[in-house]
């Protein structure tokens, strides 16, 4: 969304600027992508 909407996407007078704001929290929140692909393969082993 920054790289689409450049300096307006760090203004947090529009949507996207909180979007992206979310959407870094979330990702530090449930850890790294690493780590969630090795959740991901233990729940499907189990399955």
């Amino acid at each position: 969304a920054i790289q689409i909407h450049g300096g307006y996407g760090y203004l947090s007078d529009f949507p996207v600027e909180r979007i992206y704001r979310d959407v870094r929290v979330t990702q530090i929140y449930e850890g790294t992508s690493e780590v969630q692909k090795i959740l991901i393969g233990r729940a499907l082993g189990q399955a």
